[in-house]
């Protein structure tokens, strides 16, 4: 028998919806990303990228691009190792 899904349908649905960004380049990213991973993701993973989505879109890119690096409250492992995950999409 399988495992049950990390998280539910309407909680990959709200994930999907937040991931829907102004800047086309965000969304593709994100997008892509939870394509590929999105049904795999632990508590822990999913609050990382909740405090990523919460960003205004200019700051998620340039975290996204590598362009800079996780500042305050975002500078800890789990979101690190998510945008780390991110950029290889």
């Amino acid at each position: 028998m399988s495992d049950p899904p990390v998280i539910g349908d309407l909680e990959r649905r709200r994930l999907r919806w937040r991931a829907r960004r102004g800047m086309l380049e965000n969304d593709l990213i994100v997008s892509r990303f939870l394509d590929r991973e999105g049904d795999g993701l632990d508590a822990a993973e999913i609050v990382a990228l909740e405090a990523l989505l919460d960003l205004p879109d200019n700051e998620l890119i340039d975290l996204l691009l590598g362009r800079k690096d996780p500042q305050d409250a975002l500078d800890n492992n789990a979101v690190r190792d998510l945008l780390r995950r991110m950029r290889a999409t």
